[in-house]
């Protein structure tokens, strides 16, 4: 069965140093994520992100992990989203989906795709999501 999910949520990121000379010469931005979520999932993630940024073109990427432990519409549990975004002069393309098999309690079996969007400097998120039902 189709769930849908909605809601705000803050996020905090922190720079975070290259940790061996083959991340350095890359020079991509590593970011630490620390999030609260609100609304259908009440929550909480922590990840890491990495990425790169023209600004003057308007052109960048980045790649994220978070793992959310909290409750989803009354379900207890935590998952794992993976990030893969790109913007090409300004147009972006963005795909968050739940990382397979990382369901775990009432989540366990979860599956779905995450969208973001920002207005007015405030954050939501939409969440569209299957569980699959528990073995006897």
């Amino acid at each position: 069965m189709h769930h849908q999910a909605t809601g705000t949520f803050e996020v905090k990121l922190a720079p975070q140093k290259a940790d061996n000379p083959q991340a350095e010469a890359a020079g991509l931005g590593r970011m630490s994520l620390d999030k609260q979520f609100h609304g259908d999932l009440e929550a909480t993630s922590q990840g890491e992100m990495l990425s790169v940024l023209d600004r003057e073109k308007g052109s960048g990427g980045y790649v994220a992990m978070e793992r959310i432990t909290g409750t989803l519409q009354g379900r207890e549990g935590s998952f794992v989203l993976q990030h893969d975004a790109t913007m090409n002069r300004g147009a972006a393309k963005m795909d968050i989906t739940v990382v397979p098999d990382t369901g775990t309690g009432q989540l366990t079996g979860i599956s779905g795709s995450m969208t973001i969007r920002i207005e007015a400097g405030k954050h939501f998120y939409d969440f569209e999501y299957t569980l699959e039902p528990a073995a006897s």
